[in-house]
């Protein structure tokens, strides 16, 4: 099924930090059904990041839940997360010897495109975007 759209896999989360495994297993699902077991480890890091920062960051009022959704899509796989804060996430330089900081870099440096904007209801979405090695049009003489 890689390299086509398919049905998004949507699900909800509250911002306990276990939460996190549990996507990622989703994710490892969704991967494997779509063909796109080969962006595991990268796809698997860059929700890990995403997830964990809407769980820290995203200050919102009780009983409001984070939503993740998977989806294949021509050429890789969209990660998106939704939480209700508006606040837009913030790339850090952070210091040599810092403990934490450099979770976007990593999301910058594993993916194609990320990005982040409004939804609908309050708060935003975060997305990202990575690619397989076989790029649409790959060797059937298409200039990319």
């Amino acid at each position: 099924m890689s390299g086509t759209s398919s049905a998004p896999v949507v699900r909800r989360w509250s911002r306990h930090p276990r939460c996190v495994s549990r996507a990622r297993a989703e994710l490892l699902v969704a991967l494997e059904v779509w063909g796109l077991a080969p962006l595991a480890d990268s796809a698997t890091l860059v929700l890990s990041e995403l997830l964990t920062n809407a769980g820290r960051h995203a200050r919102v009022p009780p009983g409001r839940l984070i939503e993740t959704r998977f989806q294949a899509v021509r050429g890789g796989l969209r990660i998106e997360v939704h939480d209700a804060a508006g606040a837009p996430p913030q790339k850090r330089d952070p210091d040599v010897d810092a403990c934490d900081g450099r979770g976007l870099l990593l999301v910058t440096s594993l993916t194609d495109s990320w990005g982040f904007g409004e939804r609908n209801g309050p708060g935003k979405v975060v997305w990202a975007e990575l690619g397989t090695c076989e790029a649409p049009g790959e060797g059937d003489g298409d200039a990319p």
